[in-house]
Formats: C-alpha cells, structure tokens, sequence
C-alpha cells in the first residue's frame, strides 16, 4: 500500500512512474552470473545495469569497481558514467524532437539555412533530416585537435570540409554531423545543449545526476575512462573521454553528457509511453514514433539505431525488428523494444584503462538475449 501512495506522488510530481516489481517475479540468476563473469573476464572494471518491462523497473543493479584497483568503490545504481555517444540520443536528438515539433526546426531544409558557413564545398544541399541520418556524406571522424585550438576553429573545419559522397546516398556514422546539429539547436534556441537539456528534460524528469561537465565535487561518484595523454592545450581539460567533445568545451551535439542508469530509467520510462510521464507531456506520440521508425530502407532512425531485420546486432537475437537504442563509446548503450516494453540500460566503462579493450562487442548481444531469457521471451 505504502508503495503505491509513493508512486501515486511520484506521478504528481511528474517524477519516476516506473514501479519495481515484486524481486520474486523474474529469476535473474543468470543474468548475474553473465555480468559478474563480464567484470572478470574485465569486459570493464564496473557495470550499472537496469532492466525496465511493462512500466516496471524489474532490475537494477552495479556490478565490479570503478577500477580494476581492489579498494577501488564499488558501483552501483548511483555511479555516473559518461555516456559519450548515448548523447546524441538522449540529449541532442531530444532536443529536435521539441523543436521539430514546435516547428522551430524543419527537418527538410538545408544545413545551410541555420548555418550559412556549411554551404560550401559541395554541401549546400545536405539536409537536417540527412545529418540525423547520418547520409549527409561528412566523414565519420576527425582529431580536430591537430589542426584546431578553439570551439570555432573547429566549426570552421567542418563547415570547409568537402563531402565523401552526396547527401542522401551512403550511411556514414557521423560525428561531425551531430557536432554540427548541436551547435544549430544552440543558434535556434539561444542557449547551450546543456542549459536546453537541464530545462526540457533533467529538471521535469528529475533527472538530477545528468548533465554536461560534472563538478568536482561529483569525481568521486564517476566512473573514469582513458587517460588522454594528448592534451596539449594550456586550459584544463574537461573530463568528458572524448577529445573533440572536451576541445568543444565539453558540451557538444556528439558526446559530453553525463548520467546514471536510475536518471536514464526515467527517461526510457517517458519515451515508452509514448513521450509523456506522470502529467508531463514532452513530445506527441506520434513525435516518437516518427524519429525512432524505419523509413524505407534505411539503416538507422532519426538520432536513433536500428535492429536490423537480418544478421547480428548489439540488440541481440530476441529484441523485435522495431527496437531502436544507441551505443556509447565509452561501454553505453540503451535498447528498447516498443512491442515487448521492454528497455535495458547498460553504463559501464569499458575504456578504463584503455579503449582497446573491445571484448564489450561480444559481450552486448550476450546481455540481452540473457535479460530476454529471463523476462520469459522465446525467439521468434
């Protein structure tokens, strides 16, 4: 009863709607046991891990340390994890979608009509809906820190650049497409993507440990990532791992966000049910289904990753061909299955203490056709 009257404020409030479920109601020994063998076989040091099915958060737990240190802190539902990627879903994508939405952003209209200085060299005709996409034909990634000193050095890179292939025809995962949609939110709205997400979706989601450029006095709760021994500005390093994310002080359209799984719980909670949670209401369904729908033949959705109908996928083999999620550098990702409601959050650190640890690839699958297993789902 108790736990229902919470509940029932916490929809009030506009907060949290997702009520855990009976412990007794799932058997996910084996889902343990899979990501403790991960922590040992140093997938990563740590992972926080949350499982939500039917409005329900089912599980939510850390595993391993901050680091492979044996007095490092143990993680857990609290730990914050750069999300690196995950931010162009959860931040830079979300954003659009409001502003899409309010007509303040047409997908259909050139780059250049926010942003005159991209027009040239062959891009005047690559689109809002094509840098989402990721089809506009920019390269997939540039060490901006060879060339550029400053935030705008590096918006002058891009916006001389030339194509690798025409808008429209070749997907190409994009960094600095997503750099390039950030800063034209910020042009549109007047403030910076981290002022825009801490106002439309960390404070009315009550998302409270999300956010760009943590303070120090929230270090001892983050999981580290690689050490850069590049740096060769005089400023201070911002922490985010990625180098051009942190050259762009690190607020940026690709990478820079900051979360933990129980923040991101709330957020996945909202999107399932179709953009609103509790009595606030942050997109039209029909918002969310346009950008995390195939269209045609397309590889990706709108800021969003696909399951492929056919072959292997980080997804695994049982979520449905309509899921959608987004991976993170970093040891992230976030998959959702809209027909079985079913979302799975995975924050780990993969990259400490080198990015060359890839064993999360194998890994990833094995994770969520375990959670699968263990809701009771059969392949299909």
């Amino acid at each position: 009863m108790l736990r229902l009257v919470i509940a029932s404020l916490l929809i009030l409030a506009g907060f949290n709607t997702a009520i855990p479920a009976k412990a007794e109601a799932f058997d996910f020994t084996p889902l343990d046991t899979v990501v403790e063998k991960a922590v040992r076989d140093s997938v990563f040091p740590g992972a926080s891990l949350a499982v939500l099915y039917k409005g329900r958060v089912v599980f939510h737990k850390g595993f391993g340390r901050l680091t492979y240190e044996r007095r490092s802190t143990p993680v857990d539902t609290t730990t914050m994890y750069d999300l690196a990627s995950l931010t162009k879903a959860v931040a830079t994508t979300s954003i659009a979608m409001q502003l899409r939405e309010r007509d303040s952003l047409n997908l259909d209209l050139p780059v250049a009509r926010y942003m005159p200085e991209f027009g040239k060299n062959g891009k005047n005709g690559v689109t809002i809906r094509q840098l989402m996409l990721h089809t506009s034909g920019l390269r997939a990634h540039t060490f901006f820190y060879k060339t550029c000193r400053t935030p705008d050095e590096v918006l002058k890179s891009i916006c001389s650049d030339t194509l690798l292939s025409p808008p429209g025809q070749t997907m190409t995962y994009s960094d600095p497409g997503f750099i390039v949609l950030g800063r034209i939110i910020e042009s549109i709205t007047g403030n910076s993507l981290a002022v825009n997400f801490h106002s439309r979706f960390s404070i009315p989601l009550g998302m409270r440990s999300t956010l760009f450029n943590p303070a120090p006095s929230q270090l001892a709760a983050i999981a580290p990532t690689e050490r850069d021994t590049t740096w060769r500005f005089t400023n201070p390093r911002p922490l985010v791992n990625d180098q051009n994310a942190a050259l762009l002080g690190g607020i940026a359209g690709h990478a820079g966000l900051f979360s933990t799984t129980g923040d991101l719980l709330r957020f996945t909670s909202m999107m399932l049910k179709g953009g609103s949670l509790g009595n606030r209401h942050f997109f039209r369904p029909s918002t969310v289904t346009f950008f995390t729908s195939r269209t045609g033949s397309a590889s990706r959705a709108l800021g969003w990753d696909l399951r492929s109908p056919e072959g292997s996928s980080s997804a695994g083999d049982y979520f449905s061909s309509k899921s959608w999620g987004h991976l993170g550098y970093t040891g992230t990702s976030i998959w959702i299955d809209p027909e079985k409601e079913l979302a799975v959050i995975l924050l780990s650190n993969r990259v400490w203490p080198t990015s060359e640890n890839i064993k999360i690839r194998k890994f990833r699958p094995l994770l969520h056709d375990t959670v699968v297993k263990c809701i009771g789902f059969r392949k299909f």
